[in-house]
């Protein structure tokens, strides 16, 4: 293997995606990116020494690609909040990860030379609602819809080791950015004035910085004691309500008008229960143990930072 190691990444063009290439580009990886659109990609995330046509499925051309690289980081996917979920949406995104996986994996299958690491994207929704209750990467799934496809999507990522191949699921949470997911919803109310708490307001909302969920990532792909489940989370969840009032004081707003659950699944439908109101308290204790070192464990810095 050449001293320089290849690291191939999905997803590549999404938030987490962009971010990875660049940092792993930084570290001195050679990094392929797999995408549907090789030259939008190309556009997208620039730098990279190699864009391959991949399409989520059983190997094809691309397959070659993975044959003597370091390791994979998957992050491809439909996104849970790309649209009303109906159920050819909700069949997208089901698919979109078991097939995409399920082709990752048989792709290391036939290489002669495997990788060492799989660093797969997950997320805490594996769990279900667990209340109140403190969970590490050793507690139940769930029973509902997300739950379901992320016990799928792992279980096709887990069929890499039965190859010799040390693998990583990373069940990431409310990862912080202003322009998608559970923080970009809340926003507009906020800059209008008439945010709040989203009813009841005491679920636990499992965030995390961009930078973290990297750093994370670097910590699965490059220590070899990393295997098995991650819960891709800062140490110190908050309550939804604690949430909003920390976000209305760093954009000095007020945090008083409650915003009904029915309500947002009227606006959002079926995706608003897992996204926003059914959540989990989930700890990183795996990363704890192996010693990673939070950028922002707060989260009141940790916004300041997303929202500049």
């Amino acid at each position: 293997m050449s001293t320089i190691r290849r690291v191939i990444v999905t997803g590549a063009t999404g938030m987490i995606g962009r971010t990875l290439c660049r940092k792993l580009t930084e570290r001195g990886y050679q990094v392929v990116v797999f995408s549907r659109s090789p030259e939008a990609a190309r556009r997208t995330v620039p730098g990279a020494s190699e864009y391959v046509a991949w399409a989520p499925g059983e190997p094809g051309a691309w397959a070659s690609a993975v044959d003597g690289a370091y390791g994979i980081v998957h992050l491809a996917g439909a996104s849970i909040a790309g649209q009303r979920w109906d159920a050819a949406y909700k069949q997208e995104i089901l698919g979109s990860r078991v097939k995409g996986t399920r082709g990752i994996v048989s792709a290391i299958e036939r290489a002669r030379n495997r990788p060492e690491v799989l660093v797969c994207s997950s997320g805490i929704d594996y769990y279900g609602d667990k209340g109140d209750t403190p969970i590490d990467e050793s507690a139940a799934p769930g029973n509902g819809f997300i739950s379901q496809v992320c016990i799928a999507w792992e279980r096709e990522a887990q069929r890499a080791e039965t190859f010799g191949v040390r693998t990583s699921m990373m069940r990431t949470g409310i990862v912080l950015d202003k322009h998608d997911g559970a923080l970009a919803k809340l926003l507009l109310p906020f800059q209008l004035f008439v945010g709040g708490p989203v009813l009841p307001g005491t679920q636990w909302w499992s965030w995390i910085h961009l930078d973290d969920v990297i750093g994370m990532l670097l910590l699965a792909l490059e220590n070899p004691a990393a295997s098995g489940p991650f819960n891709t989370t800062a140490p110190e969840p908050e309550r939804n309500r604690d949430f909003s009032a920390i976000l209305g004081r760093v954009m000095g707003r007020p945090a008083l008008l409650p915003t009904p659950g029915f309500a947002l699944e009227l606006i959002l439908g079926e995706m608003a229960i897992p996204l926003l109101i059914e959540k989990q308290r989930a700890l990183p204790k795996k990363a704890i143990e192996l010693g990673y070192q939070f950028a922002y464990p707060r989260l009141e810095a940790a916004l300041r930072a997303t929202l500049g």
